[in-house]
């Protein structure tokens, strides 16, 4: 299963396992196995599900308050309208997954891994990514405010119709990123953009930065 911008599954009817679903039963609980559940609305609040394994699952309308999710696991996982507040995501691992009109806000995401995940439309506010590798990852029609990529690798990363406000790259390492079509407003690390692809109205709009980073001084007249 994989998921580009112009196929995302925005409603539940759309997955391809949406008939093997089954309502989930009870909480969520650390290394636990969770295949073929649907978690519809409520809030989970201090959670602790670190270790735990989610398969071909969908998660609608849900709030994880606080808690721990690290090095959870996410192959073939749906989220839509999900806010996850103060989480610990770090170190969790991402797999053909899909999170439509999601949130994410104080959440720390270090040392995590995505192949092929797709974010449509979401919002990212004080998201710490530092030193987790992101490949094939789409950030489609998102907000990206004071996200922090410091260390972390992308590699086949794009960003279409995308704002991206405050974000750091210092000793990122990019990949055929492509960055066209986003607005971008870049905090620290405008050196680790070798590796992205963008287009000449944003290489204006760079250009100071760029300028400062080489140590070119711009005067006129």
């Amino acid at each position: 299963m994989r998921f580009s911008a112009s196929t995302v599954a925005r409603e539940l009817a759309d997955l391809p396992y949406v008939g093997y679903l089954e309502p989930l039963g009870g909480g969520l609980e650390r290394e636990s196995v969770y295949e073929t559940v649907h978690a519809d609305g409520g809030t989970f609040d201090d959670v602790d599900a670190s270790n735990a394994r989610f398969t071909e699952s969908a998660f609608s309308s849900v709030t994880f308050n606080g808690g721990r999710m690290r090095r959870a696991r996410f192959n073939g996982v749906w989220f839509h309208t999900v806010r996850w507040v103060g989480t610990d995501l770090a170190e969790t691992n991402w797999l053909d997954t899909e999170i439509v009109s999601g949130a994410l806000a104080g959440v720390e995401a270090f040392g995590a891994q995505l192949r092929r995940v797709t974010f449509f439309s979401c919002k990212f506010d004080s998201v710490n990514w530092r030193t987790a590798a992101l490949r094939e990852v789409q950030f489609v029609n998102c907000l990206l405010r004071d996200v922090d990529f410091g260390g972390a690798t992308l590699a086949g990363v794009t960003f279409p119709g995308s704002t991206l406000d405050g974000v750091r790259l210092d000793k990122a390492r990019l990949n055929e990123v492509d960055l066209r079509g986003a607005a971008l407003g870049i905090a620290e690390g405008i050196d680790a953009l070798k590796g992205a692809t963008i287009d000449t109205v944003q290489l204006l709009d760079l250009a100071p930065l760029l300028a400062r980073a080489l140590g070119i001084t711009v005067k006129d007249g």
